[in-house]
């Protein structure tokens, strides 16, 4: 059986909670609580440790990707979803419809909508950079003010090579 490691990072907008096993992560989710509860141990995993500094790093705006190993399970489509999610560059958006069309499945505009929701890995797949095709916010696991409030620190900070 696989063991699961928790660590807790207090980010400027609440507390995240980064889950994993010794070798990746499975899944980075707004907390509940507001102050840590899960913290660095002799136990926790590398991973869960570089996944805290790049987060960290992120968050003070001076990381736009991320290279930590991740594990996801789902369906075909919704690994191919999120695949897609990964590859939206820091700072910018894409809509649920053009999702659909970039994989070839350009009816499966709600389907992509729903497998967005169940998006384990906030921030590093950052289904937070899609938004409604007539521009507006929709839906965030987190809270559209946490979406506004992380597409406009991309925004004010933006990658020097964009």
């Amino acid at each position: 059986m696989i063991s699961l490691h928790k660590l807790d990072y207090l980010s400027p907008i609440g507390v995240l909670e980064i889950i994993g096993t010794d070798e990746a992560i499975v899944s980075i989710m707004f907390s509940n609580v507001d102050k840590i509860v899960n913290r660095k141990n002799a136990e926790t995993p590398h991973v869960l440790e570089e996944c805290y500094k790049q987060l960290d790093e992120y968050f003070k705006g001076k990381r736009y990707t991320f290279t930590i190993p991740i594990m996801y399970e789902g369906t075909a489509f919704q690994k191919e979803v999120w695949g897609y999610l990964a590859s939206i560059a820091y700072g910018t958006t894409s809509t649920y419809k053009d999702i659909a069309i970039a994989i070839g499945n350009e009816k499966a505009i709600r389907a992509v909508g729903a497998t967005n929701g169940k998006n384990k890995l906030s921030i590093v797949i950052p289904c937070h950079r899609v938004i409604g095709t007539n521009g507006k916010l929709t839906g965030y696991a987190g809270g559209l003010w946490r979406k506004e409030w992380l597409l406009q620190h991309e925004k004010s900070n933006k990658h020097p090579f964009q």
